[in-house]
């Protein structure tokens, strides 16, 4: 068996685009993995096409060996866009090889700890104030409407909610992200009175509406710096959160925010490799280690895990895409002893279901794992046709 082809399939999303790698073999098995062009990796499409040309061709059982061979020639320019490339290439080699194997991708790797995920709703909120018109669902004004959001949440099953900072106190609503450029306050990152007010008023609607025993967890990207994170720190003492979510690229400020802070910390969502993940461990500034298993692959991601269990840090992953990603991502708490908690987009496009042949599946709460070889789960790609991506 070798490597035949390898094509790329894109979808509209409602707000944004899901893209798609399809791995042929000469067998004629297809494996899939998901990608994303956003948030940092515009044109990872024709990285992915570059890295290509050194796959088509190989034994796509020797996964390690590929994966080898691409960061060799990747070697002066590590991590970053080209660590996702390459993560999208391993990701979808394992489905080809559990699926040649007739086994589940957790099953590759001596198996699955557990079948039931405990997730948390993310971007709660968050997708209601900017992107309801393409979910179809009414739009988040008032902290009343957070508020009855998160009895929604409750009534649901879900255990725990993610939300960002939500300003609602004016008569234009909006996601403060000034991290990201797409608020007030970029880029001197302050954590400004108004700021903090947000925070407040968002975490206690949320808490009000939910009740006490919903988790809370704030995500804070990279809208501050450390000082901005001390105060923010001192806003959400009252509010007994899950995790306060930081994006820091410097590991001791990050170990003096946690310090700090009078709940758990987690980051690091956005680093890639061991090599990224090691300073942050050794500086012990996480309580929780996100992991994006669509950026790192699967088997990296498996390592990195198994790095943070020598530290006593559990991890959970970074999963904002499709479904797919959400099954990918599955795998990877399925077979992960130190698994915290699963991240899960409940809002998103109407026709999400429409692009694979698995749409997931919840009970009380939880993430129920697929049992198909491979992912459990492929590509629509007649659904995927049906919506044609955007720009």
């Amino acid at each position: 068996m070798k490597i035949k082809r390898i094509d790329d399939l894109h979808a509209d999303a409602g707000w944004r685009n899901f893209s798609f790698l399809r791995i042929e073999t000469t067998d004629g098995i297809v494996g899939w993995s998901e990608y994303t062009e956003a948030d940092g990796t515009r044109g990872l499409t024709h990285l992915i096409r570059g890295l290509s040309d050194l796959v088509i061709g190989q034994d796509p059982h020797r996964i390690q060996h590929i994966m080898a061979h691409l960061t060799s020639r990747t070697i002066q320019a590590p991590g970053g866009a080209n660590q996702r490339a390459m993560a999208a290439i391993e990701n979808a080699l394992l489905d080809i090889k559990g699926k040649a194997l007739g086994v589940p991708v957790w099953n590759l790797l001596g198996g699955k700890v557990r079948d039931r995920l405990p997730v948390y709703f993310s971007h709660c909120g968050t997708y209601r104030v900017r992107n309801y018109a393409s979910i179809g669902v009414p739009e988040i004004r008032t902290y009343d409407d957070v508020a009855r959001l998160g009895e929604e949440v409750k009534r649901l099953g879900f255990k725990a909610l993610k939300t960002n900072i939500l300003d609602l106190d004016c008569p234009d609503p909006k996601v403060l992200m000034p991290g990201f450029g797409r608020s007030v306050g970029h880029p001197e990152l302050n954590a400004t009175p108004q700021i903090l007010k947000a925070i407040d008023r968002t975490l206690q609607a949320f808490r009000d509406g939910a009740g006490p025993e919903m988790g809370l967890h704030l995500d804070t990207n990279y809208n501050f710096k450390t000082a901005g994170y001390m105060k923010v720190c001192d806003a959400v003492e009252p509010y007994d959160l899950a995790w306060l979510e930081i994006d820091t690229w410097d590991a001791e400020s990050l170990a003096v925010i946690r310090n700090r802070a009078p709940c758990p910390i987690a980051s690091l969502e956005s680093v890639a490799h061991r090599r990224g993940f090691r300073p942050f461990l050794d500086a012990y500034a996480v309580d929780v280690a996100i992991v994006d298993v669509i950026w790192n692959g699967w088997l990296e991601s498996m390592k990195i895990a198994a790095m943070c269990d020598a530290y006593e840090v559990n991890c959970a992953p970074h999963n904002y895409y499709g479904h797919l990603s959400s099954v990918i991502g599955a795998h990877f708490c399925a077979a992960i002893p130190n698994f915290a908690v699963m991240e899960i987009d409940i809002d998103g496009a109407p026709w999400r279901d429409e692009l694979v042949t698995v749409a997931p599946r919840f009970e009380d709460g939880a993430f129920v794992l697929p049992e198909g070889p491979g992912w459990g789960c492929d590509i629509d790609e007649k659904g995927v046709a049906k919506h044609p991506p955007k720009g």
